[in-house]
């Protein structure tokens, strides 16, 4: 395989790399490949860093009064 399509599988599987979802051998040829590849992981660090910033910066605070509203409407009536 071409460097080229190396860099293409990569890029392709990147977010699957980054959720944990791919079998061993998948990830081990996607690590081997960003080991040799600085523009794939130049674009696999910049994923990563986006996530973390999503996950830590867009995290809505749900008011108390529609938390009990929910509450209310999942209890059994009796």
């Amino acid at each position: 395989m071409s460097m080229p399509d190396k860099c293409d599988d990569a890029i392709a599987q990147l977010y699957e790399f980054l959720d944990g979802e791919l079998d061993d051998a998948a990830r081990a040829r996607i690590e081997a490949h960003l080991r040799e590849c600085s523009p794939c992981l130049e674009a696999f660090d910049f994923e990563a860093d986006l996530r973390r910033i999503v996950s830590s910066r867009c995290r809505d605070r749900v008011p108390e009064e529609l938390r009990e509203r929910i509450r209310g409407l999942l209890q059994p009536s009796d």
